[in-house]
Order: structure tokens, then C-alpha cells, then sequence
């Protein structure tokens, strides 16, 4: 399509929506300049009559199966969210042989693998750089740049809400529900926050960057999962002390034949580069048996750093380096085997345990037997005199255990009669040997 006008149907004007139309507007003579391209929006596609953009005249109307059957709707946005009437919609333009970008991290998780199908039947396409890491061109990086490394593991920040969140609870001292109320404040959380900070948005993300990263087809109920709703704030605080920093991270591995997959709140170094990434900044680390490790790093999300990646799958797609990956290209969703996941139980690694427990002699002991019993060793123990009656916060670090053999053992634990449970458990990320040692 390139030295020729771009007709774009563009379906949703919201927040992203918005940022897209004004990169169009106001950066349509670089783009041609650097590509050839002239992008024209055609149409506009939006319910609400209060969102058309004012700073630029636009074919604004509701008419959504109108637009994307028009002939000179060249490329489809899908901007609208959600996996019902987007969905339909993104199956009606590839079914006309349009290409589509879409950012909806939703959608792809739970139907990519039929939609990047029904896509290759009709011999269309889809971009979704904008999917995962707003700005960051991560997508690129695992489809096609990174094609001559086997990755063994992907760990990243990708919730910017969540990170906001701890970033306040680290730095500030402030409980969880000051920090969140002050996330809805500035817009970087929303009314409902389940979606990010149940550890849901952060998941859809991994099952999409993890079955590029393996090549493999992900589906969001492989991954382990837990959110930050109900992390304290006493913890944040004993892990400092510890020396680290607790973040949500995203951590696929590779473990021979199998992957690991999984999001929760994790203690990492505070001398760790994932622990100087704060506010609603994403990054992610990928490791390749060439590369090394990989650091991208940026805006994962917001209006301009997301439109960005929209208009840049535009141009791409307009190009033909887009259709052609697509065509040529044999890691999507779409033509590789179900992921063999390995057993969360089975997962090994360190850990962090916070013990409520009655002031008086022979508690630790009986928890160290316990421990002991399930081949767990201790590699730290810190205890605060009691600040609550005669009931002590008693903190441990593990040496490398067994998912399985740490659960059980908090199960004994909790059955205590000194113990006040439940007792909160968190893992402590080891970094691929690569990083750990430069």
C-alpha cells in the first residue's frame, strides 16, 4: 500500500482513541515524509457524541458495521474494549480481508487463537503491538527481533496501576487504600480497579508476551495468580528492613519441555533494576540464549505512549511488514501446540513468611520443626517485640523450597495454637543466572 492514501476505520474514540486521531492530525506530514503513507481517517466510529475531538474535524458517527464495510476503509482500529462487540466487530472486518490493530489485551487472551485464524483464512492480519506495554515495543521484539534467540524466561512490571500503587505504599509509607484512592485520583486507576489489581490485566498480558516468547498457545487460567488487593502494608515495610522491594511482576520460565507462568507480588533486590521502576513506568526483562538479558523499558500505558503504538501497527501494516510476518511467520497463536504448563506445586524457589504469633517460649521452634519436616531451611529470621498485646510479627526468608512442601507447611503452621493465621506468604524472585551474574 505504501506511496498511496490510508483509509483508516477507526472504532472507538475514548482515551486511546483520542490520542490516535491527534497523532494523525498533527504528525500526518512526518509520517508520509518518512514512509510515503498519507493517513486519512475515514471514519470515526463512537456512541458518545461528547468524545468527538475538537482540535481536529473527523467523519464522526456511530455507524460501526458501515464504516469498516466501506472500500476505503483500508486498515481497522479496534479501540472499543471488551471481547463481545468488539469481538464481532474484528471478525467482520477480517472477514471483508481487512487488516486489523486492536490494543485489547482482553480479546486476543481469551480468543487470539481463532481470531489470528480467522485472519490468516481471509488473508488479512492483525497488529497488536499496543496490546501489552502501552509505548514499548515489546510485540516487535518477541515476533521478529529476537527470532534468532531461544527465550527462557520473560519477568516484567506490566500493570502500571499496580505499580503506581506500590510505588506510593514504598516510598510514602501509605496504606493500600491510600495509595489506590490517590491512583482513581489521577486517573491511573479506575472506579472498579478489579480488572488490575486482582492481578487479572497483568495475567492477559503474560498469556499473550509468554506465547510469543515460547512459542506455544497460552490460555489466562494457565497462569498462577494473585493481586495486590490484599497485600499490606506491615509487609512492604519488613521487606525493606530485609533489604527488597515488592513489586507485581509477570514471570514466565522455560523448564525443558514445560513453562511456568505466574503474577504476584514479589520481593526483589532493591539494588535489582525491576526495582527502580516506579509510578505507572512498565518494564520488561527478556532472556535469550544470545541476547543475554533484555530490558524494555517505558510507558506502559496512558493516552500517547498506547496511540503511539497503534499508529506505528498502522504503518506496518500499511507497509506490508506486518502482512508479511503474518503470512511468513509460524509463532502466533494461531499454528503453535497448547503450552505443557508445569504444576505450580512444583515450582521451586525463596520465600518470604510473615507469622502473627503469641509471645511465649517454644513458638519458633515448634515452626522450625515444621519447617524442617518439609525440607524447608531458613535463611533469615526477623522478629519486632510485640505490638499488639503479647503478639509478635515474626518474619522468615527461606532457602529454595518447594511450592508444594511451602504450602503444606503453612497449613501445619496455621493449625498452631500460638499462630494467629492466616500466614501471609510471598516469593522472593532469583534472577536468571545471566543478570545475577554480569
Amino acid at each position: 500500500m505504501a506511496d498511496q492514501s490510508i483509509g483508516i476505520c477507526l472504532l472507538g474514540c475514548g482515551t486511546i482513541g483520542t490520542g490516535v486521531v491527534r497523532i494523525i492530525h498533527e504528525q500526518r506530514d512526518l509520517i508520509a515524509k518518512r514512509t510515503g503513507l498519507k493517513l486519512e481517517l475515514r471514519h470515526v466510529v463512537e456512541k458518545d457524541p461528547a468524545k468527538a475531538p475538537t482540535f481536529a474535524k473527523v467523519p464522526f458517527h456511530a455507524d460501526a458495521e458501515r464504516a469498516i464495510d466501506d472500500p476505503k476503509s483500508n486498515v481497522v482500529i479496534e479501540l472499543i474494549g471488551g471481547t463481545d462487540v468488539a469481538g464481532k466487530f474484528i471478525e467482520r472486518a477480517l472477514r471483508l480481508g481487512k487488516p486489523v490493530v486492536t490494543a485489547n489485551k482482553s480479546l486476543l487472551a481469551a480468543r487470539g487463537a481463532e481470531l489470528f485464524a480467522l485472519a490468516r483464512k481471509h488473508k488479512a492480519c492483525i497488529g497488536f503491538e499496543a496490546s501489552c506495554g502501552g509505548g514499548i515495543p515489546i510485540i516487535a521484539a518477541l515476533t521478529r527481533d529476537l527470532v534468532a534467540n531461544r527465550i527462557d524466561a520473560l519477568i516484567g512490571i506490566v500493570n502500571g496501576t499496580c505499580n503506581f500503587i506500590l510505588t506510593q505504599m514504598t516510598r510514602n509509607g501509605w496504606a493500600y487504600n491510600q495509595a489506590l484512592a490517590e491512583a482513581q485520583k489521577l486517573g491511573f486507576a479506575e472506579a472498579n480497579p478489579a480488572m488490575d489489581v486482582s492481578g487479572r490485566d497483568a495475567a492477559q498480558k503474560l498469556s499473550i508476551l509468554a506465547g510469543l516468547a515460547f512459542d506455544v498457545q497460552i490460555k489466562e487460567s494457565d497462569i498462577y495468580l494473585e493481586g495486590i488487593d490484599k497485600l499490606q502494608d506491615a509487609d512492604i515495610k519488613f521487606a525493606q528492613e530485609l533489604g527488597y522491594v515488592i513489586k507485581l511482576l509477570a514471570i514466565a520460565r522455560r523448564h525443558g519441555s514445560k513453562v511456568s507462568l505466574r503474577v504476584h507480588p514479589t520481593l526483589i533486590k532493591r539494588d535489582d533494576l525491576l526495582a527502580d521502576v516506579n509510578g505507572s513506568f512498565n518494564a520488561i526483562s527478556v532472556y535469550g540464549h544470545a541476547l543475554g538479558h533484555g530490558l524494555f523499558y517505558g510507558r506502559g500505558a496512558g493516552q500517547m505512549p498506547t496511540a503511539s503504538a497503534v499508529v506505528a501497527d498502522v504503518v506496518n501494516v500499511a507497509l506490508g511488514v506486518t502482512p508479511l510476518a503474518f503470512s511468513q511467520m509460524k509463532n502466533f497463536p494461531d499454528q503453535v501446540r497448547p503450552a505443557a504448563v508445569l504444576a505450580t506445586d512444583e515450582l521451586t524457589g525463596r520465600y518470604y513468611l510473615r507469622l502473627m504469633a503469641r509471645d511465649e517460649p517454644g513458638v519458633l521452634a515448634q515452626v522450625t520443626r515444621i519447617l524442617g519436616e518439609k525440607r524447608i531451611s531458613l535463611s533469615a529470621v526477623l522478629q519486632h517485640e510485640a505490638s499488639d498485646g503479647n503478639i509478635v510479627p515474626v518474619v522468615i526468608t527461606t532457602h529454595m523450597a518447594r511450592e508444594g512442601s511451602v504450602q503444606a507447611a503453612l497449613k501445619e503452621i496455621d493449625k498452631l495454637s500460638a499462630i494467629h493465621p492466616p500466614t501471609v506468604c510471598l516469593r522472593i524472585l532469583d534472577q536468571p543466572e545471566e543478570f545475577s551474574n554480569p
